[in-house]
């Protein structure tokens, strides 16, 4: 049986009085240009390396041929550089 207005409202003051958290189904949209994304996306990568890159420095001594000190070395190694310098396309005039 449907609910009236009445007792939908009813049941939602309630719930605020409550306290109860209110549930979202959508995740909010992101609202920054494409090439503000790929900025935050670079910057992102950059600061994992220099994660990756203190925690191959503090790796010791009897890790140093293991498998992981060479996945780090790996991720260490990438040149990201060039993503840096890429400037992407802006567009249409919302790109700011």
């Amino acid at each position: 049986m449907a609910l009236t207005n009445a007792e939908r409202q009813a049941r939602h003051r309630e719930r605020r009085q409550a306290g109860e958290s209110r549930i979202r189904y959508r995740r909010p949209a992101d609202r920054r240009s494409r090439s503000q994304q790929w900025n935050d996306a670079v910057r992102t990568l950059l600061a994992l390396q220099d994660q990756y890159r203190e925690w191959r420095d503090a790796l010791p001594e009897s890790l140093a041929g293991s498998a992981t000190a060479e996945l780090l070395e790996q991720v260490c190694d990438l040149d990201l550089s060039v993503l840096e310098a890429v400037e992407p396309p802006r567009g249409f005039g919302r790109d700011g």
